[in-house]
Order: C-alpha cells, then sequence, then structure tokens
C-alpha cells in the first residue's frame, strides 16, 4: 500500500466516522420513534426488533454518501430509508404466522414502490394477518421518493434499481417459502433469471439477489447529472453479481449455526464441504477486489469491498463457530486494508454492543 493509499483510505474512514455515520444514527433513531408508535403490537415489534438488530445494514449502505460528501444530507436519509423497508419486511417474512407467497409478494411491492416516484401507493398490507402500522411502511416510501426527485442522474438508474430491487423481492418470496419448496423454488428461479452467469451456483446468485448494495451504488452514481447508461451499466456489472454475492455470502457465513437452530435458510450451508466454500468465497472476494478497482471511483469501491471481510468477520459469531482460520484467509485475500477495517469494526462492537435479541415467537 502507497502513501497517497493511505492517506485516501484514511480520509474516507474519517468522513464515515465523523459525518456519515452520525448522520445514519439520527435517521434510525427517528425511525425507530416512528416505530415504537404502530398501533399493531406485533407489527410494532417487528419494526423495532428490525431496526434494534440490524441497524448495521442501514450504517453499512449509508458508506456511499462518502462517496459524494456534498450529497450526504439526501444520500444517507435515502438508503436509511430504503434499508429499513428492507429489513423490516425480512423480518414479517420470517417470523410472520403467514406462508402465503402472495402475501410476501404484496409485502415486497414496498420496496418497488419506494424506488420509483412516480407510481402509485398500494396495500401492501391486503393479504397479511396484522395490518395497523400508523402509516409507518408508507412514510418510509414517501421519504425514499422525496429524495431520488432530488438526484439529478435518477432518471437514467431507475430501470437499473427496479430490476435490482425486483431480484431481491423475487429472493425474499421463494426463501421464506415452506421448508420443502424453497430449494426447488430458488434452483428453478437461478435457472430462468441466471443464465447469464452459468459460473454461479444457484445459491451464489440468490445470495447477489439479496444485497441492496447495488441499490445504493445506482443513488451514489445518480447525484451526478451527466451520467450516461454506459457508465450505469457498468456499475451494475461489477456490483451484480460479485460484489453484492460477496457481501450476502459472508452474511451467511456467520449466521450458519444460528440458522440451522432456528430452521432458517441458508446460502452458504449448499456447498459440498468446507474445501469448496472456501474456494468459492476466495475466487468472491477476489473478483469483487477486482472488479472494484477497475472502475471509475475504484479507491471508493475497492474500499467498500475490503471493508464487507472486516465488518462480517469482526463478528463474535466467527469465534463461536471456530471459524477463524477462514476468515484469516478471506482478510488476506481482501488486501491489508480490510484487517484495519477489521479492528475497527471490532472496536465499534465492543463500545456498541448489540442489545439481547428478542424472545421467538
Amino acid at each position: 500500500m502507497n502513501v497517497r493509499d493511505a492517506l485516501g483510505r484514511a480520509a474516507f474512514a474519517r468522513r464515515i466516522a465523523l459525518d456519515v455515520l452520525p448522520r445514519a444514527a439520527a435517521e434510525l433513531g427517528r425511525w425507530q420513534r416512528r416505530a415504537a408508535a404502530i398501533p399493531n403490537s406485533e407489527l410494532r415489534r417487528q419494526a423495532g426488533a428490525s431496526i434494534a438488530h440490524k441497524r448495521f445494514h442501514a450504517e453499512g449502505g449509508s458508506v456511499f454518501a462518502a462517496l459524494r460528501p456534498e450529497w450526504a444530507p439526501a444520500l444517507v436519509p435515502l438508503i436509511v430509508a430504503l434499508q429499513t423497508i428492507s429489513d423490516y419486511l425480512d423480518n414479517l417474512c420470517d417470523r410472520s404466522v403467514s406462508r402465503d407467497e402472495a402475501d410476501f409478494r404484496r409485502l415486497h411491492q414496498a420496496m418497488l414502490d419506494a424506488v420509483d416516484e412516480r407510481g402509485p401507493l398500494h396495500d401492501y398490507y391486503a393479504l397479511h394477518p396484522n395490518r395497523d402500522d400508523g402509516g409507518y411502511l408508507e412514510a418510509l416510501i414517501e421519504e425514499c421518493r422525496r429524495y431520488l426527485r432530488q438526484l439529478p442522474g435518477y432518471p437514467v438508474v431507475r430501470p437499473r434499481v427496479k430490476r435490482l430491487v425486483q431480484l431481491y423481492s423475487d429472493l425474499q418470496v421463494y426463501k421464506h417459502g415452506p421448508a420443502g419448496r424453497r430449494e426447488p423454488a430458488l434452483a428453478a428461479w437461478f435457472q430462468r433469471e441466471g443464465t447469464r452467469w452459468p459460473e454461479l451456483r444457484w445459491w451464489e446468485f440468490a445470495a447477489a439477489c439479496g444485497s441492496t448494495l447495488g441499490m445504493f451504488a445506482l443513488f451514489a452514481a445518480a447525484t451526478r447529472a451527466d451520467l450516461v447508461d454506459r457508465e450505469a451499466d457498468r456499475l451494475v456489472e461489477a456490483y451484480f453479481p460479485w460484489i453484492c454475492g460477496l457481501h450476502i455470502l459472508l452474511d451467511y457465513l456467520i449466521d450458519q449455526a444460528e440458522d440451522s437452530a432456528g430452521g432458517d435458510l441458508n446460502l452458504v450451508s449448499f456447498y459440498r464441504d468446507e474445501a469448496e466454500k472456501q474456494a468459492r468465497l476466495l475466487r468472491f472476494v477476489r473478483e469483487a477486489r477486482a472488479r472494484a478497482r477497475a472502475m471509475p471511483d475504484g479507491s471508493f469501491h475497492e474500499n467498500l469491498v475490503q471493508g464487507l471481510p472486516g465488518l462480517y468477520l469482526s463478528d463474535g459469531k466467527v469465534k463461536e463457530q471456530r471459524m477463524q482460520s477462514l476468515a484469516w484467509r478471506l482478510l488476506k485475500a481482501a488486501g491489508p486494508a480490510s484487517f484495519g477495517y477489521f479492528v475497527w469494526c471490532r472496536l465499534r462492537r465492543y463500545r456498541n454492543p448489540a442489545p439481547p435479541q428478542p424472545a421467538p415467537v
């Protein structure tokens, strides 16, 4: 690492620590207060839990504001609002008494509406057993739309964002289905939608679809009035599937024991053995890093890729599951800066421990 790179990373980390994260915390606090006022007790519980226990998703997504710091007042609330919708709906599908795919699809219409500022709103709870959220979900959608209207390049990226959101929504529908049907449904979905990436396994494609990072990268790009289709396409091709896939595979990697105990689908569990798992994860690290480096603003995108292993592998779940050796190899493949992010994230976790998990439904 040369001096210029080191100074660039230091400035990047400083912007995140001093500007982006405090903004994200303020936004999350605002939505947590709004969630606490939801009339329906079950929706109120799931909305509050989604913020309390998944806040690092919104904090991590908000780092895209460090790429365009002058746009942070718009990008941070936009990213926090969309990620809050995503996490809330994930909780509703994970913990719901419903196993109705039509219900899950109707709920996720909220994400599609959030990224299309021109269309109508819908009744998202029409098929759900709990309905009265006091306008919480619609308020989040309107927040997204308000800030999207401020991005001069959003008309260029809108169809690409909607495509990523549609893939995300499809994943949520299939992965929350009945245990005996969800794996065949996901494999068949890959056969229909994943033909462009024959080198992927179906669960790797599903992982890539589960990331919101590509959406947030497009939001940051849309701050440019001179953005053109070719640049937007290049950004999508870098993020999907490699950077997005790395993001969610790391998330599933550290959650293996938790998902096994809860009977939840875990996409990393489908590798045939530990050797294949390590080889494929290392490939995702290397592909993601190479594609990030080759983009305009490559230093920023490479920093983000290097931060992903630091963020996820600094979790105490790694030691609990005796994955330190695999973690070390992934951090090494991501580059020296990844170890720095690992230490930084460990310190943040120590200073800001996660609240206790709520009792299962």
